[in-house]
């Protein structure tokens, strides 16, 4: 922020020469603009009040001085915003090119005719603007980067005597030189704005116009990696009639800016790319240190945080299309806000950059100069420290220091230029006598394999003749091999295990096809550490980023292990990623269906993370993961009715009832979804409507994409089972549950009722449900033949499932988890009436705990029981995710075991 300018200090804006010679040179022509901060419709009354004695060209050129010195006046003694000078910059020149292609078309029709398309429409130019442009946010005395694209070839109509046809591409060729005449020519005053072509395909050496298909093919052979971070910003500007039809343009575009991967490659494109600006720098500052202090392109400059802002955007925008903005305040906050920076480094990039950008609009003020230099002299230099609200320029350069530094070394962290040691170095083993040593710029298998200890050396030696190996280019070869030289340097330093090395040898080689993975690992050595850790803890870990390997991106969060699981941050996040889709009208089922997956695969992995870290508890791990799976039906459900084309009201009156795991928040990873559909709707096609609609949904769940599924969906405990309605209506649900009719549900469906909870739906129809619940389970029943029902049951259940003589299944064993969830099953059905406390779905332990406070067992049995039950859910989880058998020796859990027992005897005999 800069401080206020004191109200003693005259006219400051008198002290900038371009200034002064407007104001000599236009002195009659300054009233013509209207008060205030240009607008469009206030640079059209002026234009057409200059053209009535003036041309085209010479109406825009002296628009162009008037609104500059207005901006100088708003910004330096009105203490005007940022965004309100170069939007201000950005609107003249979106409307200086409207206006020249008007003149430009009016003079080309009238000799050649219109441009058509096959089909006989007027063929559309596209101007676009790039950069700053694009962005909205355009310097004062910046030129305009421009790339000419049309829609199609074709001809030109011609004349009506048939003179005068041209190709489609000649007439807008021409198009392109009469529009630079009325806008870059420089005449007695002065010119619109400078204008640059260099962006377009080929650069200078490419046609000044290309059509739309031309543009594909160039991005789909030619396009390079730094033209992606040209094209983020780009936009189409002019003319205004275009606008509208720019959806093509935008499907040929965004598919080369934003990738559908995380995209690491682009790190060593940016840093090359920005090495060469450096370079480019330094030559120029050689024998003239003044140069030194550009405050764009020299370090810590403006450049660094557009390139710090554009890089994170490019690497990430294909799978997070929230991030997908053109400003860099915008952009700036909205990394923020998906935790890819933190708050406070994105708000100390956001005042650096304004500025910074306040600094150079300064600059340029003085002589409408196209520079970034502080200028030398001690008064103009005061001067501008004056207008930024400084009391000297001491203090200004100060602050100006203290910017450039912060983004200097949030930018050398990100590409890795100032932490070398973490980017580029590894080391020996303690043991060997050997120091760090820099990791290899090139890097032989063969050489290397000498130095590996032996599990990962006979792991990786097939290498040499592995196809997939042999089939990576070069610079990907490198990476792999420099990560494996980086993964025997910790195994040799002790922070990680060999256990971790091989089987990281055996993830990444089916991987090998996706070499962006290899670039995140190189780029990353904190994530590629963690990676190490997570494999080493457990196998199934490895398994899940076999299949997702996406997710391992996640582990360059520093709050990752720290946090939980949040649902309402989680919905969302995803809204803002819904509604970036539609703004460019790239919402269609495919792409939602797949931005689904990845958000439930990378907060399954967050969980998985945490979970093996020894962060959280098994409880805890159950607890969010049905939690994620509550907010994945909630979002899909509205999108689906969103996206359904029977839908005849704003909000479905329907309800998901959840049982078994998620219905008791125990959900596993992998768990299939218990869940009941019933809708209240009095439409008379309600049946039909709703079970269209639940079948979609359940498409949607279930179906595998590109990106995997959600969850695997199991509706058999509806009223009559899998031989019922997919979906019912409330009052049938409810008759079927309270046995009222023919049609009754059986003794097990009671005893499914309590885990049975609310999971989405319209509110009354919760206070609905509630009520059936409890009316089910309070119901009169006669006990022993509940009790023999319930004991027969279980029997039968453990007989399907025998266990090695001694052996003890944490399961299904006699004193296993089974036992604890019938025994609570039992006692809540038979004295839930008598005991309110009991009718709460608060879980088995917390169950178990109210029996035992209101007498219902004996002093120490439920508090016993409950913690073998938490003992034996913590052993189970374990050995699945080592995927381990859940049979152990009987001594391991006899404890536990007789706890159980003890619990069973005292319900059932």
């Amino acid at each position: 922020m800069t401080g206020i300018i004191p109200s003693s200090v005259p006219d400051l804006s008198a002290y900038s020469r371009f200034v002064q010679r407007l104001r000599r040179r236009y002195a009659n022509e300054l009233q013509v603009l209207p008060e205030g901060a240009p607008e469009v419709a206030t640079m059209q009354a002026c234009f057409e009040t200059l053209r009535r004695s003036h041309n085209c060209a010479d109406a825009l050129r002296m628009l162009r001085q008037l609104v500059m010195e207005r901006l100088v006046v708003l910004d330096c003694e009105q203490g005007a915003s940022l965004e309100v000078i170069t939007r201000a910059m950005t609107k003249l020149g979106e409307f200086a090119l409207d206006i020249a292609f008007q003149e430009a078309q009016a003079q080309l029709d009238a000799s050649y005719g219109m441009p058509t398309t096959p089909s006989g429409e007027r063929a559309v130019l596209w101007i676009i603007g790039m950069g700053k442009f694009g962005a909205r946010e355009l310097n004062v005395s910046s030129d305009i980067d421009l790339i000419y694209v049309y829609d199609e070839d074709g001809d030109t109509t011609g004349l009506p005597d048939g003179r005068g046809r041209i190709s489609n591409h000649d007439y807008f060729a021409k198009a392109v030189k009469l529009i630079y005449t009325l806008i870059g020519d420089t005449t007695d005053h002065g010119f619109v704005f400078r204008m640059d072509l260099a962006l377009r395909p080929n650069g200078n050496s490419g046609p000044s116009v290309v059509s739309r298909q031309a543009l594909e093919e160039y991005f789909l052979v030619q396009g390079r990696e730094w033209e992606r971070f040209a094209w983020l910003k780009s936009r189409v500007v002019a003319p205004v009639s275009a606008k509208a039809n720019a959806f093509e343009l935008r499907d040929t575009v965004l598919p080369f800016v934003f990738r559908r991967y995380l995209d690491y490659r682009v790190f060593e494109s940016l840093r090359s790319l920005h090495q060469q600006i450096r370079k480019h720098a330094s030559a120029q500052s050689a024998g003239r240190p003044e140069r030194a202090h550009d405050v764009k392109l020299s370090r810590g400059g403006i450049r660094e945080i557009e390139f710090t802002v554009q890089l994170l955007q490019v690497v990430r925008g294909g799978q997070f299309p929230e991030l997908r903005t053109r400003p860099t305040l915008a952009a700036l906050q909205r990394l923020s806000q998906a935790n890819l920076m933190p708050a406070a480094t994105a708000q100390a990039m956001a005042s650096a950059y304004v500025f910074l950008r306040q600094v150079e609009h300064r600059i340029q003020y003085l002589d409408d100069q196209q520079t970034h230099v502080l200028p030398q002299q001690d008064a103009d230099l005061n001067w501008l420290a004056l207008t930024m609200g400084f009391a000297d320029r001491c203090d200004f350069l100060n602050q100006l220091d203290a910017h450039r530094e912060l983004v200097a070394q949030e930018f050398d962290r990100l590409l890795g230029l100032g932490d070398t040691a973490e980017h580029n170095t590894t080391a020996h083993s303690k043991g060997d006598g050997k120091s760090r040593t820099a990791l290899s710029d090139y890097v032989d298998l063969s050489s290397l394999l000498p130095d590996l200890n032996e599990r990962l050396r006979e792991r990786v030696m097939h290498w040499c003749e592995q196809p997939s190996v042999r089939a990576l280019r070069d610079e990907s070869l490198q990476r792999l091999l420099k990560l494996l030289q980086r993964t025997h340097a910790w195994v040799a330093d002790g922070r990680i295990t060999e256990e971790a090395a091989v089987r990281w040898s055996d993830w990444v080689e089916p991987l090998l096809r996706r070499e962006s993975y290899l670039a995140l690992l190189v780029e990353r050595p904190r994530v590629h550490e963690q990676l190490m850790r997570l494999l080493g803890l457990a196998r199934w870990p490895a398994k899940y980023l076999q299949q997702h390997p996406g997710v391992i991106d996640e582990l360059a969060g520093d709050a990752l292990l720290a946090e939980r699981f949040e649902p309402q941050e989680f919905e969302d996040e995803l809204e803002r990623r819904l509604a970036s889709l539609q703004s460019t009208g790239q919402a269609d089922e495919e792409t939602l269906l797949n931005l689904l997956r990845r958000a439930h695969h990378a907060e399954v992995f967050r969980t998985l993370a945490r979970d093996v870290e020894g962060r959280i508890t098994v409880e805890q791990v159950a607890d969010d993961l049905s939690a994620l799976a509550d907010s994945l039906l909630k979002i899909t459900s509205r999108w689906v009715w969103l996206n359904f084309k029977q839908r005849h009201r704003d909000e479905p009156q329907f309800a998901i009832l959840a049982y078994g795991k998620l219905g008791g928040k125990e959900l596993g990873y992998g768990s299939d979804l218990d869940i009941v559909f019933v809708y209240e709707d009095a439409h008379e096609r309600a049946g039909e409507i709703y079970a269209a609609y639940v079948r979609k949904l359940i498409n949607w769940l279930t179906v595998k994409t590109g990106e995997g599924d959600l969850y695997e969906i199991d509706t058999a405990l509806r009223p009559n089972g899998n031989s019922g309605l997919l979906v019912s209506t409330f009052d049938a649900y409810a008759d079927y549950q309270a046995q009222r009719g023919d049609n009754t549900a059986w003794t097990w469906e009671h005893q499914a009722m309590t885990r049975a909870r609310f999971c989405l739906g319209a509110s009354d129809l919760k206070a609905r449900f509630d009520k059936v619940r409890a009316n089910v389970i309070n119901a009169k029943r006669n006990l022993a033949a509940l009790r023999q029902e319930i004991v027969v049951m279980r029997d039968k259940m453990r007989s399907a499932h025998p266990v090695k003589l001694h052996l003890f299944d944490v399961k299904h064993s006699a004193g296993g988890m089974v036992d604890v969830e019938f025994a609570v099953q039992y006692l809540v059905l038979a004295h839930a009436q008598q005991h309110p406390s009991l009718l709460a779905n608060v879980g088995n332990i917390a169950l178990l705990m109210s029996a035992e406070q209101v007498g219902l067992l004996p002093t120490g049995v439920g508090d016993a029981a409950g913690r073998a039950y938490r003992e034996l859910r913590r052993v189970q989880h374990r050995a699945r995710l080592d995927e381990q058998p859940t049979q152990v020796p009987e001594a391991e859990l006899e404890k536990e075991c007789v706890a159980i027992k003890a619990l069973w005897q005292t319900v059932f005999d």
